[in-house]
Parts: C-alpha cells; sequence; structure tokens
C-alpha cells in the first residue's frame, strides 16, 4: 500500500498472503521496515539506518509475542543475537554468544533471586 501526492507516493504497508503485515515509515524512496505484525499475535520489531541505504536493510531488534514474552536481539543485520527475555511472570533471561549459538548466563526472577550460569 502507498501514501501521499501523486509523484511523491510513500511505501506504508506491505499484506502478505499469510495474513502478515509490514509497516514502513520514512520518505518516498527512503522507506524502511518498521514492524511485521503476525496474524497470530506476534510482532517483530526493526531498526535501521532510516533514510539511508536500501529497503529490507533493516535489522531485527524486539519480538512481542501474543503470550507476553519479549525477545530482545543485538548485532548487525543476519547476525541478530538473543540477548535477553522477558517473561509475563517476571522472570528475565540474559544471553551471550553469536547468533544460533546463544547461551544463557543469568537468570532473574521475579521473587528477586539472581542465578547465574557459566
Amino acid at each position: 500500500y502507498y501514501e501521499g501526492e501523486k509523484g511523491a507516493e510513500r511505501f506504508v504497508r506491505m499484506v502478505f498472503a499469510d495474513g502478515a503485515v509490514a509497516h514502513y515509515e520514512g520518505e518516498s524512496g527512503a522507506e524502511w521496515k518498521v514492524c511485521v505484525e503476525f496474524t497470530k499475535g506476534n510482532v517483530h520489531y526493526y531498526e535501521g539506518e532510516r533514510g539511508e541505504g536500501e529497503r529490507g536493510a533493516e535489522r531485527l531488534v524486539r519480538m512481542k509475542f501474543a503470550d507476553g514474552e519479549v525477545q530482545h536481539y543485538e548485532g548487525e543485520q543476519g547476525a541478530e543475537r538473543v540477548v535477553r527475555e522477558e517473561y509475563p511472570d517476571g522472570n528475565v533471561q540474559y544471553y551471550e554468544g553469536e547468533k544460533g549459538a546463544e547461551r544463557m548466563v543469568r537468570v532473574e526472577s521475579a521473587n528477586g533471586n539472581v542465578h547465574y550460569y557459566e
């Protein structure tokens, strides 16, 4: 979907065959993906060089799941790795390592206990 005056239309939304919807921001020719909403309630959030580079160069920064879990990511596009998971019960898990090789290093429980892992 596009919005804007004729000749200055900007890309704002893409609807996929499975029902997922990607949302974009930015001026015409410099749009970037900000999030994708999936039909089961999950949402993926992205950041990138706004107005610079090409569409599709955004990196994943957060995934919010329908059950309330939130995963936080760091790293360049294609190498995003999980660094933290927050759960609805208040527990938070922290991770270190490269994409695909992340390992849990700490858990902060909702009751105040902190567990460390090596």
